[in-house]
Formats: structure tokens, sequence, C-alpha cells
């Protein structure tokens, strides 16, 4: 029996038990993540094992004549030309709906709160400072974070988690979802009462057709003066332009984002949100490493794997 063929474009060195489940049941081509290997090496594919650092475009999936399946380890589904896939009849399988594997995976809130913590005291400035030698402590002069409001846009798994490190930095925490969620100890409010009220706003919702460009000029327009913004989410849910124009005049303090919208493009130094970061401390930006941890790779990475299995066997 030939085994069906996987274009691994994941790097998956870290993460041998998902390399044992492809490497026993399929066979496996591990490939770099760039267009060019995908346009050489997915025209006979059974399946694909994606990376997000690089997009599964229409152009691409046209070439994919035997594609059945793709795999991707992550919630998110942007990097992948979902309107094709659907009309080519190709299987999405993501992780967006294991909650019983992603309630153990915190690594992404983990690191929104490193972000909270890094605006809310200028550590990216601060730290390049010192290592200059430059040992200015009232420079750097920053937010104590306590009894201050939280507000977490999107109350599912990754902003429940985010609201209970709130409680442990004594923090008031309020909360909008478009369900009805309740949350113990999370105030759930309008919208608009989210952002007049928040002094930090985290956001925490998927990114779709509907909430593209959500969080909108209006929307921080409606922010607190020196509010600051956190995003580990997509960067496509916030008017990136409306922001740094925020940032700039000063009406938000502070943003830290691990997400940009672009990051597949090719040329990310000139991209706007990475050339104002490079010329303003009130900006942290880093390179959407919210999953990329040793633990949650292995498990995310190996139940992405399996998934493939099981669909195969399925069939």
């Amino acid at each position: 029996m030939t085994l069906p063929i996987i274009i691994c474009a994941a790097d998956l060195s870290n993460a041998p038990s998902a390399r044992n489940i492809l490497e026993q049941n399929f066979q496996v081509r591990y490939v770099p993540a760039t267009e060019k290997t995908l346009h050489e090496n997915l025209p006979d594919a059974d399946a694909y094992y994606a990376s997000l650092h690089v997009r599964l475009t229409a152009e691409l999936l046209d070439k994919a004549h035997n594609l059945k399946a793709i795999a991707t380890p992550s919630t998110g589904l942007d990097h992948i030309d979902l309107d094709v896939a659907s009309q080519k009849g190709i299987a999405i399988l993501g992780l967006k709906d294991d909650r019983q594997l992603l309630d153990k995976i915190t690594a992404t809130a983990e690191l929104t709160w490193a972000l909270v913590l890094a605006a809310s005291r200028s550590l990216s400035a601060a730290s390049m400072a010192a290592n200059q030698g430059h040992w200015a402590r009232d420079e750097y002069r920053g937010h104590q974070i306590a009894y201050k409001t939280l507000g977490i846009l999107g109350c599912g798994r990754l902003g429940s988690i985010v609201a209970e490190y709130g409680k442990a930095f004594r923090m008031q925490i309020i909360g909008h979802d478009v369900k009805q969620i309740e949350i113990e100890g999370v105030e759930m409010v309008s919208y608009d009462e989210l952002l007049q009220r928040s002094d930090i706003l985290s956001v925490h919702i998927h990114l779709n057709d509907q909430n593209r460009g959500f969080v909108d000029k209006q929307s921080i327009a409606k922010m607190k003066k020196g509010a600051m913004l956190i995003n580990t989410s997509r960067g496509a849910i916030v008017d990136e332009a409306a922001l740094l124009e925020a940032l700039e005049k000063e009406h938000l303090s502070a943003a830290g984002v691990d997400v940009i919208d672009g990051e597949w493009q090719d040329n990310l130094y000139e991209h706007p949100m990475i050339a104002y970061a490079r010329t303003h401390d009130n900006l942290i930006i880093t390179p959407h490493i919210g999953g990329v941890t040793y633990e949650s790779q292995e498990m995310a990475f190996s139940a992405a794997a399996q998934k493939l299995v099981d669909y195969f066997m399925e069939k």
C-alpha cells in the first residue's frame, strides 16, 4: 500500500512526537516555508502540514491537484485561503475547537502578560539603554498596573486566562464578548464601555471577515487618553494606521503586539508598524511568538499530525 504524500513546511525539529506520527503514516517531505518550495512540492501532495511563515494562496492551491487535507498547528487560519480550499473540497484540520488540548496551552496568554508588563514599564527601551551603560532610572518611569482596569476583548479561552492573571495583579477586570459569558470576577460590559473604561485593552478575538479592522479609528478614539493596547490575536483585527496615529499623538501611551497585518510580506523592515517601532519607545513588537514555546509546540504539532492520521484513516 502506497502511503500518502505529506508536504511539511513547519519546523518540527523540536517536536519529535509529531515527526514520529507523520513518518510512521506518510511519505513525508520536509521543505522550507517559502512560496517557491510549495510551488515545487504541492502539485503531487495528498496533504499539507502548514507553517504560519508562508501563506497558502489561491495560486498555490490551484497547483495542488491531489491535495485532500491541510493540517495547521494553530487556532487561527488566516495563513490559508479558506475560500479556495473550500471550493476545492480540501479539509482544513486546525485546533480551534480542541478545547481540552488548548486548555493546557497557556503560552500566548503568558506572552500577553509579558507585553502588558513590558508596555507598562518601558522594558524594551530601558533594557537597551542599560546595555549601553546608560543607567537613567528616571527616564524610564513606568506605570503600576495594580488597581487599574484591564479590558478583555474576547473572553474565550485566552481571554479567560489573561483575566486570571489580571486578578493576581490586583486589577479590576472588565470584558466584552459576542457570546453570553460569565467569568467569576469579570464584569461583562458593552464594547463602548470596554473602550471607555479600560486602562489596558487586550485583544483576544479570532480574525474573520466580520471583525477585520474591528478595533478601528473610532474605537481607539473612545479609549482613555493614556490607555494601552495589547494584541496577541491577529494584526488585521486592529486598524494599524489608526493605532500608530494614536501612539504618535500620545492619545495611547503605549502598545504591545505580537502580530501585524501582512506578516508574510518579504520586506517587513519597511512595514509601517515595524518602521514606527524602530524610532519610538511606546510600541513593542514581538514576531508572533505567542505560541512558540517548546511545551506548547510539542502539544500543538503532535495534535495536528494526529488529525492528519485520523483523517486519512477515515477515508
